[in-house]
């Protein structure tokens, strides 16, 4: 007698099939138990199984009050980050990191304010913050290894008293959720060097040459008022940058 493959099953390997054919990417949440049930007309025991399969193969990590999402299985554990998305930006890097499986640490290098403001040049454009700035500078690390050197400089005039914050959550949150500010838009430029081993400032701790992003952005408010200037190296061998457009943001006639 032919034996019937039990439904969790098909549930789970549907699932798997869609993160092996890139539909869902390290870090991405899977569905729900209740989206299971609904989606495929199951009960709750065999939603639940799905997910339990999914775990115990270790496609997925399931988190205590936030949900299940799929774990970085790259053989490098390169990571895959969006531009030009607010949705991706307003999650921290931290949240980003737990939910592909790995262990995030900060070390906080500087934390200083400076009076003088500071001033970026983004596509050709000036972008100035007046007066007093927050100068913040963190290396992040995933499972003890340095994946970015991150520099911030934020207005204390927008953000008065955030160098008294523990800044653990996404800097776009504290701004909308502290402070109340209406984001306009954020600006980005990618750049490329090389980190070289003997380099003075090079905290990545390569024995030899590497690649490395810089990573350069503003974010601005409504009216034009500009919140933060950001400066980050990324290292190059870790990290993937993904870029979305759509048609209908190319006005008619012109080319892209």
């Amino acid at each position: 007698m032919k034996s019937v493959k039990p439904k969790y099953l098909d549930i789970s390997e549907a699932i798997i099939a869609k993160i092996e054919g890139g539909e869902l990417r390290p870090g991405d949440k899977i569905p729900s138990e209740n989206e299971l049930i609904k989606v495929y007309k199951v009960s709750n025991t065999t939603a639940r199984k799905s997910l339990l399969e999914l775990e115990s193969r270790g496609w997925v990590n399931r988190i205590k009050g936030k949900g299940t999402y799929v774990l970085n299985r790259y053989e490098d554990k390169h990571l895959t980050r969006v531009l030009g998305s607010f949705h991706a930006i307003r999650e921290s890097f931290n949240e980003n990191l737990i939910k592909e499986g790995f262990t995030p640490k900060n070390v906080t290098l500087e934390k200083t304010i400076i009076d003088s403001g500071i001033s970026i040049n983004i596509n050709g454009k000036t972008f100035i913050i007046e007066g007093e700035v927050m100068k913040i500078r963190r290396l992040r690390y995933a499972d003890d290894l340095l994946l970015k050197d991150e520099t911030r400089y934020v207005s204390m005039a927008l953000c008065p008293r955030i160098n008294m914050m523990e800044l653990n959550q996404a800097f776009l949150k504290i701004y909308e959720d502290k402070y109340h500010l209406r984001l306009d838009s954020v600006q980005r430029t990618l750049g490329t060097t090389v980190a070289y081993p003997e380099e003075e400032n090079n905290y990545f701790e390569n024995d030899f040459p590497i690649s490395v992003f810089i990573l350069d952005s503003v974010v601005l408010a409504e009216g034009q008022k500009v919140i933060e200037i950001e400066h980050s190296l990324y290292r190059g061998d870790r990290y993937k940058f993904s870029l979305h457009t759509k048609p209908k943001l190319i006005p008619d006639g012109q080319k892209p």
